[in-house]
C-alpha cells in the first residue's frame, strides 16, 4: 500500500539555513501577540471565585468563596458548528464567540446550575491576531453576559489541518449548584404549564442544511435577507444566540421551575423529552408562538419537511422551562421583567398512548396548514 505523502507549508530555504517551527507554518511570536491582545479581555470577566490569572498550567477557582456550600458541580463542552462558515464567507467574526458560551452556558442553566468560568480551544490553519481578537472579544461579551470567567484556552496554528483563513471553536463551561436546588427533572408532574422563551433568530444549530439551501438557490451572504431586507443574509444568519442565564437564575431561585430544556440541535421534537420523567408527555400547541420569518423563508426555500423544521431548529424558541402551574404566571413575570419573550406553549400529560414523550398539537400551523400530529 502506498504511503499518502504529507503536505506542509513550503518556504524558500537558502542553503545556509535550517528549517525553523516558522517555516513550517507555526508562528511562536504570533502566538505570543495574541496571548498579549487575550489578557485585558479575560481580566474582564473576572468575577467572584478566580485566584489565578491566564498564563498558568492550569488555572484555579474557589468554589467557598462564590458563596457555595454544598455544592454540586455541573460542565459542558460545545462549539459553534458550521456557523464558523458563515462567519468567515462574511468576514464577521465578532459575534462568534457570544455563540460559543452561550452553547455551553445554556446547557448549564439547564440543571439550575450557575456558570462560573469558562475556557475555549481556539484552532486555526495560520493564526491572524485581528482575527483572533475579534473571536475572543466575542467569547468575553458571551462571558459577560453568561456572568461566567474566561480563565484560560488554548490557541493551536495547525497548518496542514486547516486551510489559511480557517478555523475551529470549542468552550468549555463549569458551573455550581447547590445540591438541594439541582434540576433533574424528577418533580416534573401531569398539569405543569410548559413556558417558551424566544430565540433571537438560528442560534448554532442546522447551518449545515442553511448553506446547502443557500447554494441550491445561489444567493450571496451580502445578498439582501429574503425574509428581511434592512439587513444582510450573513447578518441575519450570525445573530448570536441568546444567553439565558441570567433570566433563568431568577425564575429558579422564585421557586417552581421543574425542568429547563435548552432548544439546541434536534429541536424541541428532541431536546424537551430529555427532561421529563418516563410517563409523562410535553403537549405543545404550535399556534402559542409566533415562528419568525426567516423559518417560514428557509421551509419554503428549501422546500424542507415539517418534521425536519422541527428536528433540526429551534423555530422560534430557545428555551423552555417546566413550571409548577401555580408559579407559571410569576415566573412569566420575572422573565418578561429581565427582556425574554415568553409564551406558555403547553403542558405536561400523563402518557396513556404509543405517541412518545412530547405531542406537537396544530403541527403545521405555523407554515401554513391546519393539520395537526
Amino acid at each position: 500500500m502506498k504511503e499518502k505523502a504529507i503536505n506542509a507549508p513550503s518556504d524558500d530555504i537558502s542553503e545556509n539555513s535550517g528549517l525553523t517551527y516558522k517555516h513550517a507554518g507555526v508562528d511562536i511570536d504570533a502566538g505570543n501577540n495574541m496571548v498579549d491582545v487575550i489578557l485585558p479581555l479575560a481580566k474582564s470577566t473576572t468575577r467572584s471565585g478566580v485566584v489565578s490569572e491566564l498564563g498558568g498550567f492550569g488555572a484555579l477557582f474557589d468554589l467557598k468563596a462564590s458563596g457555595y456550600k454544598d455544592p454540586i458541580l455541573v460542565s459542558s463542552t460545545d462549539g459553534v458548528g458550521t456557523k464558523i462558515i458563515i462567519a468567515i464567507a462574511s468576514g464577521q467574526h465578532t459575534t462568534i464567540g457570544i455563540d460559543l458560551v452561550a452553547m455551553c452556558a445554556n446547557d448549564l442553566i439547564v440543571q439550575g446550575a450557575e456558570p462560573l468560568l469558562f475556557l475555549d480551544y481556539f484552532a486555526t490553519g495560520k493564526l491572524s491576531v485581528e482575527n483572533g481578537r475579534e473571536i475572543v472579544a466575542g467569547i468575553t461579551e458571551g462571558c459577560k453576559l453568561a456572568g461566567c470567567a474566561l480563565i484560560g484556552g488554548e490557541t493551536a496554528e495547525m497548518p496542514g489541518m486547516y486551510n489559511n483563513g480557517d478555523y475551529d471553536l470549542a468552550g468549555f463551561c463549569v458551573g455550581a449548584v447547590e445540591r438541594k436546588h439541582l434540576i433533574t427533572g424528577q418533580k416534573v408532574k401531569t398539569g405543569d404549564v410548559i413556558l417558551g422563551l424566544t430565540s433571537s433568530g438560528i442560534h448554532s444549530n442546522g447551518f449545515s442544511l442553511i448553506r446547502k439551501i443557500i447554494a441550491v438557490l445561489g444567493l450571496s451572504l451580502k445578498d439582501p435577507a429574503p425574509f428581511d431586507p434592512s439587513i444582510s443574509l450573513g447578518e441575519a444568519l450570525l445573530m448570536p444566540t441568546r444567553i439565558y442565564v441570567r433570566p433563568c437564575l431568577s425564575a429558579i431561585e422564585h421557586g417552581g421551575v421543574h425542568a429547563i430544556a435548552h432548544i439546541t440541535g434536534g429541536g424541541i421534537l428532541e431536546n424537551l423529552p430529555r427532561v421529563l420523567p418516563k410517563g409523562t408527555q410535553a403537549r405543545i400547541d404550535a399556534r402559542k408562538w409566533s415562528v419568525p420569518p426567516l423559518f417560514n423563508w428557509l421551509k419554503n426555500a428549501g422546500n424542507v419537511p415539517t418534521n425536519d423544521m422541527y428536528r433540526t431548529f429551534n423555530c422560534g424558541i430557545g428555551m423552555t422551562l417546566v413550571t409548577a402551574p401555580e408559579k407559571a404566571d410569576a415566573i412569566s413575570s420575572i422573565l418578561s421583567h429581565q427582556g425574554e419573550n415568553v409564551y406558555v406553549i403547553g403542558e405536561i400529560t400523563s402518557l396513556t398512548d404509543q405517541s412518545g414523550p412530547i405531542k406537537i398539537e396544530n403541527y403545521e400551523a405555523p407554515w401554513g396548514n391546519e393539520q395537526q400530529t
